[in-house]
């Protein structure tokens, strides 16, 4: 069997469209891996944490590949949000940012079993929502599934009912720091074809 060079160790159609978008040939292997959740460590922490740990199940099962392991988390201070349990949590978790900036933390783990390489990184991007109200807030629920998101929004799904502004990636808001993420996978030896 031929396999790709690439694993993305994620179900997320968010990140296999921008994968797909950077005209990568990857292969999808969800991990199924346990996301930690601590209030000792920082977004950033928790965010690495978790991709490591995605990309190690997965790349145990495919050495010859690069595996991608990744995790989004919001932050809003000190305080870590992840997916919503319900959509009175997802409804509570906006109505918190409204009106504020938060920070969108994507871990990135890329791990080449095989060769011993392995690289850890996390990209942060703020968001700036805009002031809502709770009508407008399950408006937005009620269009896009939260439950699935962090921080109970997608960019890329009506974001721009709720978003002010962003600084920095927007791909990244999107689970997916493509412009660092090229790099790296370019240093791994994996290539986007040039498309003519």
């Amino acid at each position: 069997m031929n396999l790709p060079k690439l694993i993305l160790a994620s179900a997320s159609p968010r990140r296999v469209d921008l994968l797909r978008q950077g005209n990568f040939e990857f292969m999808v292997v969800p991990s199924g891996a346990d996301e930690i959740d601590s209030e000792d460590l920082s977004a950033g922490e928790i965010a690495q944490i978790n991709a490591y740990r995605k990309a190690r199940l997965v790349s145990k099962r495919f050495p010859d590949a690069v595996t991608l392991g990744v995790d989004t988390v919001v932050a809003l201070g000190q305080k870590v949000y992840g997916k919503p349990t319900d959509m009175d949590h997802a409804e509570r978790m906006v109505s918190t940012l409204q009106g504020k900036t938060h920070q969108v933390v994507t871990g990135v783990c890329l791990i080449h079993l095989r060769n011993h390489r392995q690289i850890i990184f996390h990209e942060q991007t703020n968001v700036t929502f805009r002031k809502l109200t709770s009508a407008q807030i399950r408006k937005y629920h009620e269009l896009v599934n939260p439950l699935d998101k962090a921080g109970a929004y997608g960019i890329q799904e009506k974001g721009a009912t709720l978003v002010e502004s962003i600084t920095g990636s927007r791909s990244n808001v999107a689970g997916l720091p493509m412009e660092r993420l090229q790099a790296e996978l370019a240093a791994f030896g994996i290539l986007q074809p040039v498309v003519r």
